[in-house]
């Protein structure tokens, strides 16, 4: 009998995250070998308060939590990777020259302040633009039909580029590793190596599925109330740069939205319409999630373990603080 979910995570450089019900545990596998295990104490708001656990707002909410855990688990990750390239230097007998606290800020700001524009670019102004040069700006839901796609267009080739790179390629194996140990879980297989590897790396819960709900619901949603602005309100087409900022203040809505998708989906799997709804999702991880080795699978092992509170006395684990 299958589990009832209450575990899931993310790929981070050379190890993975674990959300267990009341902690975020982090294994990272250093140069030497070793496992480093962090472990943090997390509930989420969505349980804490009634009124953010409401569906659809819950759904936002576990959407800006999983950000701001993101990049503060993939910002840990990086700093204990970069402590193995230091060392590695100065096994080489390289002097590194280190940065000012200043310049590793700004540096870091920079570089979300170029993804986010980025972002804006591709799946923001460009599709619009492509919509208007089309002349679709009087049909509501071409408009946003063409624009979609555009969107999903990017999205799917971002997502392949950035593969062919070797450090995401890695990190793609440890996402696999992941959904590896969740599948096992979930289906009560004993938690050893050989046995975890038997699982698919694909699993319906995951955040490439759910960007693709979010895509695909947001073609739907901003189509239906587009039509209503332009007929009851402004009584004409509505302007691009007016579309894109009405569309922005939407997506609280259509992320809690395609967040009770994804969640009524993980239950109902064998409903034929959700094996249809599922399909792109589940196709784009495959190329989001890549064989892992046994080293990726008991490192995603540990930190699963400790984000349910299991005994992971028999790995080669290092706990330290954060």
């Amino acid at each position: 009998m299958k589990k009832e979910i209450s575990v899931g995570g993310q790929a981070v450089i050379e190890g993975v995250m674990m959300r267990g019900p009341e902690k975020l545990a982090t294994a990272i596998r250093r140069k030497d070998g070793s496992i480093e295990l962090l472990e943090t104490p997390f509930v989420s708001a969505t349980t804490r308060s009634k009124l953010l656990g409401f569906p659809v707002i819950r759904g936002f909410v576990s959407l800006i939590e999983m950000l701001i855990i993101g990049i503060k688990t993939l910002t840990f990750s990086a700093n204990r990777y970069e402590l193995d390239l230091i060392e590695e230097e100065k096994a080489k007998g390289n002097q590194l020259k280190q940065k000012s606290k200043v310049a590793a800020k700004t540096e870091e700001l920079l570089s979300f302040a170029l993804a986010f524009g980025l972002a804006f670019l591709l799946f923001g102004l460009l599709p619009y633009k492509l919509s208007d040069w089309m002349q679709l700006s009087k049909q509501d839901f071409y408009f946003n039909l063409f624009a979609g796609g555009i969107r999903i267009a990017f999205f799917v080739l971002y997502v392949y580029l950035i593969s062919l790179m070797k450090d995401v390629k890695r990190l793609f194996r440890y996402h696999g590793a992941e959904h590896k140990n969740v599948n096992a879980y979930e289906h009560e297989t004993p938690l050893e190596i050989e046995k975890i590897q038997s699982w698919t790396t694909i699993h319906p819960r995951c955040g490439t599925s759910f960007m693709f709900f979010v895509l695909l619901i947001g073609i739907l949603i901003f189509s239906v109330l587009d039509t209503l602005v332009s007929a009851f309100i402004l009584h004409k087409p509505i302007p691009v740069f007016l579309r894109l900022g009405f569309h922005i203040l939407l997506i609280p809505l259509i992320s809690g939205v395609s967040y009770e998708v994804l969640k009524f989906s993980g239950k109902n799997l064998k409903h034929p319409i959700v094996k249809l709804m599922t399909i792109p999702g589940m196709a784009l991880q495959r190329i989001t999630t890549q064989a892992p080795d046994d080293s990726m699978v008991e490192t995603a092992l540990v930190a699963m373990k400790a984000a349910l509170d299991m005994d992971y006395s028999d790995h080669r684990v290092t706990r330290i603080e954060a």
